[in-house]
């Protein structure tokens, strides 16, 4: 028996129900990957990316609407991972924007509107899309709901038949891009986003549904006696509070100017905006000062006003002053940032070295086994005090998160610099140059990796046929910029086959990067044998040391 409407209370047990039924299926949907390489990690990144706040809703005790909505959006933007993860950020975080509204239930009205605003955000996030993907199976659902909004009563039925759209669409994938039908697989975020919708479907008819998330912890709560605190010399007597709903745009420069008018009339201060509201926090004798500024941006809600000399806090005072302090400390050693930093990405000990070399302040352990999030890119950005910061992703996964990490930052200029991979993250940076301006220098970096050829073996994870190549499982594979260059039985036979095909008239240099499984004596084989084909060549090895692909290679 399915539920007639879709309350707060509903809603999050179908989100929760989507993001199990999605952790169930991942490694199926992993195997949809179009290459049959070992990283195929698409069901993967959607998991890790819904799991970051499936964790936080489990934990949530009678949520609204809107605290459901803003942790679903957050959680999910920030622990994004993959292209497919944050792709799957942006279609929640449009389509909580519109249910967030909500008083109490959602009707298909709502519903359809939701899903529009989701698919539009998600398209928007994408520089190029591409159709046949995850975006063109939720463009289809968005497009089916508008179609049904006004003749379809009952949701049970309008839920059944955006899903027989869904599962419509995901079956043409294979005809908008050829190289889904060459694999014989449908687009695997598609899949991925149908295992949510399903879930959450399933929860919503009522269906038992054992649900094994673990719930976000809460931080411990410290008692204390404060009866016997000093409160004279506490400097601002009132804590106060409160939530502006606003009623016209927050800009930058408004939290920035709302932000220095606080800190005149008091301390303690905390001015944080997200879209529709904004949450102050302010120490001060003369509360009306902050309700008064506050009411020039809209109406005000939840305000708490505490008199700290009364109720005997000296004690938290003290620790806001140290915290205070330590803000001060750290705004004064933000006066003197240096003009540039750098964040890569990969995995393996060598390569990490090889980036240190070269000038990378912090290496984000990651790569094609394991995809960064933006939290992960954010936290990185934290650490560093540089002016502008350049993001090297190494990986055409993990762009994306890198990009919404950049746009979540605010306080510096990030330049993420688009490098598919290690070859390309290693060129980018050899071409930097400290007297160069920071565009100049992205321009520069984002030129080089163009500039070379690269490429990558491994083996394969399954049998299929790609560009007329027949690979069966645990053979060697070449991979180039754009498809499969060789496969073979032996990895040096298999790995000169590929940089033959990546060779040309103007190459002068070959540069490898072995991996961990690859010993010194097998390199030193493909290096002699390389450097016997072409002599006019230089042959640049180095360890590397990451995991799965025994090789990394560049010709320039």
């Amino acid at each position: 028996m399915c539920y007639s409407v879709i309350d707060v209370e509903l809603l999050s047990k179908m989100f929760l129900s989507g993001a199990q039924n999605l952790e169930n299926k991942k490694e199926w949907i992993n195997e949809l990957n179009v290459f049959p390489v070992p990283d195929g990690d698409t069901g993967t990144n959607m998991t890790m990316t819904i799991m970051s706040a499936a964790k936080v809703v489990s934990a949530l005790q009678a949520p609204t609407m809107e605290e459901l909505c803003k942790a679903i959006s957050s959680e999910t933007m920030r622990g994004a991972r993959g292209n497919s993860g944050v792709i799957l950020s942006q279609l929640l975080r449009g389509f909580t924007k519109v249910i967030k509204k909500v008083d109490h239930s959602i009707d298909i009205l709502t519903l359809s509107d939701a899903l529009t605003k989701a698919t539009e955000t998600a398209y928007r996030a994408v520089m190029s899309p591409k159709e046949g993907t995850i975006l063109t199976v939720a463009r289809g659902i968005s497009e089916k709901a508008q179609e049904l909004k006004n003749d379809i009563v009952e949701l049970d039925e309008f839920l059944r038949l955006l899903i027989e759209e869904g599962d419509r669409v995901l079956e043409k994938t294979p005809e908008m891009l050829p190289v889904l039908k060459q694999a014989g697989v449908v687009d695997s975020g598609g899949q991925g986003l149908m295992q949510i919708i399903k879930g959450a479907y399933d929860a919503f008819c009522g269906k038992e549904i054992t649900i094994s998330i673990q719930a976000a912890q809460a931080s411990p709560k410290v008692s204390m006696d404060t009866a016997s605190l000093e409160t004279s010399d506490i400097q601002f007597g009132y804590c106060t509070e409160f939530i502006i709903l606003l009623n016209k745009e927050f800009t930058e420069q408004d939290e920035s100017s709302m932000k220095e008018y606080l800190c005149s009339i008091g301390d303690c201060v905390v001015c944080v905006s997200d879209d529709e509201i904004v949450k102050v926090h302010v120490h001060t004798n003369d509360p009306g000062l902050a309700i008064q500024k506050a009411l020039t941006y809209g109406q005000l809600n939840k305000l708490k006003i505490d008199n700290m000399r009364i109720e005997h806090h000296e004690k938290l005072i003290k620790d806001a002053e140290k915290v205070a302090k330590q803000q001060q400390q750290e705004a004064q050693s933000k006066k003197n940032p240096k003009p540039f930093a750098f964040v890569s990405v990969s995995a393996g000990d060598g390569l990490s070295e090889i980036f240190t070399s070269l000038g990378v302040d912090i290496n984000i352990e990651g790569g094609q086994t394991m995809n960064p999030s933006t939290e992960d890119f954010l936290s990185a950005i934290q650490k560093l005090n540089a002016q502008n910061i350049f993001l090297l992703p190494n990986n055409g996964n993990i762009i994306l998160a890198a990009q919404q990490a950049a746009k979540l930052t605010t306080d510096c200029k990030i330049f993420v610099v688009p490098t598919k991979n290690i070859p390309q993250g290693i060129s980018a940076m050899m071409n930097f140059s400290e007297f160069m301006t920071p565009q100049e220098n992205f321009d520069a970096m984002s030129e080089a990796i163009g500039n070379i050829k690269t490429g990558s073996v491994t083996y394969a994870v399954r049998n299929t046929c790609i560009d007329g190549i027949q690979i069966n499982e645990n053979d060697i594979m070449g991979l180039g910029d754009h498809t499969i260059l060789a496969t073979g039985s032996q990895i040096n036979e298999t790995t000169a086959q590929m940089i033959e095909k990546m060779m040309t008239p103007e190459s002068v240099l070959i540069s490898i990067y072995y991996g961990a499984d690859i010993l010194e004596e097998q390199v030193n084989e493909l290096s002699e044998l390389l450097s016997k084909a072409h002599p006019s060549c230089d042959v640049f090895v180095q360890r590397g040391g990451q995991p799965i692909y025994y090789y990394f290679v560049s010709v320039e």
